[in-house]
């Protein structure tokens, strides 16, 4: 895996995450200013994307994107907002942490 992608995925889930936090605190107080800077952060992530599926593959780079965003929005969700997943849910996130793990091994032989 290339240390380049690591590091435009570790800054795309930093603004995806901030972009949920903000979407989260719009819905508790209706403050249509922090819907706006959410979208704002939204179209920043996704133009970030775009450089993640030139380096990794739209696979890779979505997967990848869409499991970290999983983990991290649900560890926001639990300290910040004071929501909880059922035990099904925490199986499912778990599974989404191994999946990550499989995809980001690096490259064997291709049959």
């Amino acid at each position: 895996m290339n240390p380049q992608f690591i590091l435009w995925l570790a800054g795309s889930m930093a603004v995806f995450l901030s972009a949920a936090t903000a979407s989260r605190a719009y819905v508790s107080s209706n403050n249509v200013l922090l819907l706006v800077f959410s979208l704002f952060l939204y179209c920043v992530g996704n133009l970030m994307m775009v450089r993640l599926m030139r380096e990794g593959g739209l696979g890779l780079a979505i997967s990848a994107s869409a499991i970290a965003q999983l983990l991290f929005v649900n560890v926001i969700a639990f300290a910040v907002f004071d929501e909880r997943l059922s035990n099904t849910q925490l199986a499912g996130v778990g599974l989404g942490v191994v999946a990550m793990g499989l995809m980001l091994l690096p490259l064997g032989e291709r049959s």
